[in-house]
């Protein structure tokens, strides 16, 4: 009895946290802007127009965005160096894409890497998000 007990909060706790991890392109905006704020205290919101020209820019190294998610991230793209299928990035175009937390962060980690050779910036992240949340199908 004691163990159906222990098995029963244990799976009754999974419930609880999975939908946590379940979030929205708008949610992630507002924790970017929370970061963005404690990065640059004068910080004045996120900029689609910004978030574009990052998307589109290599700066300075040999892929940008648009390299693997295509100048239209509403369409599917390939990976430039495995040429492997990839989803579109824009939420308009793919629901699955800026909902999972771990996720999100897992490819912001890898392609800022290829693409700026570092982290990006909770700035970036938002100026991004900001220009995908803007495209439509």
């Amino acid at each position: 009895m004691r163990r159906h007990i222990t098995v029963l909060v244990v799976l009754t706790g999974l419930s609880v946290i999975a939908p946590a991890s379940i979030a929205a392109p708008a949610d992630f905006l507002k924790t970017y802007e929370a970061a963005a704020r404690q990065e640059a205290p004068g910080f004045a919101g996120f900029s689609a127009q910004r978030g574009a020209a990052f998307y589109k820019t290599t700066h300075g190294r040999e892929w940008s965005c648009a390299s693997c998610h295509t100048q239209n991230p509403a369409a599917s793209g390939r990976h430039a160096k495995t040429d492997k299928p990839i989803t579109p990035l824009a939420p308009a175009a793919n629901a699955k894409r800026f909902a999972r937390a771990d996720k999100v962060e897992k490819w912001f980690r890898r392609n800022c890497n290829d693409v700026l050779g570092r982290e990006c910036t909770a700035r970036e992240k938002g100026d991004v998000l900001a220009y995908l949340m803007s495209v439509k199908k």
